[in-house]
């Protein structure tokens, strides 16, 4: 999987992290691995372009929920324990809406999986890049 990372300036700088592909199994720690960095490296507001992304597995949504839990300052959930990872993501959604990730222009079948996950309730998305940025 192919990784663009892009700023924009709104209120505040805003690093957009743009995953090219799927995200599942095979490459999910990819994209934790370089919001991580970027994370280490100062940043602390995203979005992540997910225009590009045709398909997104329970993986996929382990990597977004690790993301919010590592932006948080905690030690996320160990992806490797299965459930223990979906579980984790089920108790977060009481948190309310992320304020340090947002997502941007899921495809239809990527907006699905969101709805049955539950992760509207978890994530503010949008399908505008300007709207993105300003609602940091």
């Amino acid at each position: 999987m192919e990784i663009t990372v892009s700023k924009q300036n709104g209120k505040m700088p805003v690093t957009v992290v743009q995953p090219h592909g799927d995200v599942d199994a095979s490459n999910y720690k990819e994209l934790i691995g370089k919001v991580e960095e970027l994370h280490k490296g100062g940043v602390n507001d995203f979005i992540i372009d997910l225009s590009d992304v045709p398909f997104m597995s329970s993986a996929g949504l382990v990597a977004l929920h690790s993301i919010t839990i590592m932006l948080r300052g905690e030690k996320p959930v160990d992806p490797q324990s299965g459930w223990g990872a979906l579980k984790a993501m089920d108790r977060d959604r009481d948190r309310g809406m992320q304020k340090h990730v947002k997502l941007l222009s899921p495809q239809q079948y990527v907006a699905e999986t969101f709805d049955k996950a539950g992760f509207t309730q978890f994530f503010e998305i949008f399908s505008d890049l300007q709207q993105a940025v300003a609602s940091f």
